[in-house]
């Protein structure tokens, strides 16, 4: 709130923020958060001790609910470990959402889906800084990535009957460096061109964001390098 200038100062905002019914404050990593301040408006008499007690409530009453207090024992997901995450069955529900929440845009000349019966003795050419990246896959709130168990688009389409090059064009998000030739190089000598595009948390998140949607760095250029 202090910065839409609603309050000028965390204890102003503590108290603000509790009188309206907030209970919770997401601050991971502020050594001096908001809510550090709620004792110093309890002894001021800004909030009352039955309202901390009444805000405080539902906070471990939810907690008690998830079994955060019980014995490891009493919890059945205390036990779990990657063999039951990165089970076939858990993988092939993770591939089955992957499929169906794809957005096609527009499907030139019906280009997709890709066969794999199309496939043998085609050249296949997966370009551009997200093709084999594993760390810029992920987005904001995402669980820290196990990369043995991360397939980039350059991992996923080498498992294809196809012969396969890969050209990143540029390394990082930002694409600051920018090599044309080897771009050209793969898309030209391909049948097929899978180009991978994006912004990635290096260029934007929660509370850095950007004044447009263009493609960051020289990253439209090379696209229309891919393309042409």
């Amino acid at each position: 709130m202090l910065g839409h200038h609603y309050t000028r100062t965390f204890l102003e905002t503590a108290i603000a923020s509790l009188n309206a019914g907030c209970n919770l404050e997401l601050s991971y990593g502020m050594r001096n958060n908001v809510f550090m301040h709620i004792p110093q408006a309890l002894v001021m008499g800004n909030i009352t001790l039955q309202m901390l007690r009444d805000r405080v409530r539902p906070l471990f009453y939810t907690r008690m609910r998830l079994g955060e207090f019980d014995p490891p024992a009493m919890n059945p997901y205390s036990a779990l470990d990657l063999s039951t995450v990165q089970s076939p069955e858990h993988r092939n529900l993770s591939l089955e959402a992957a499929v169906k929440s794809f957005v096609l845009l527009k499907n030139v000349r019906g280009t997709l889906p890709l066969r794999a019966r199309d496939l043998p003795g085609k050249r296949l050419a997966v370009v551009g800084p997200f093709a084999d990246s594993p760390w810029v896959l992920f987005g904001d709130y995402a669980p820290v990535p196990e990369p043995r168990y991360i397939y980039t688009p350059r991992r996923g389409l080498e498992r294809l009957p196809a012969n396969v090059s890969f050209a990143a064009g540029c390394r990082e998000p930002w694409c600051q460096q920018y090599s044309r030739a080897e771009v050209v190089g793969a898309a030209g000598a391909a049948d097929v061109v899978v180009v991978c595009l994006g912004t990635g948390t290096d260029v934007e998140t929660e509370a850095k964001d950007r004044r447009d949607l263009s493609l960051p760095g020289h990253q439209l250029e090379l696209l229309q390098d891919a393309v042409q």
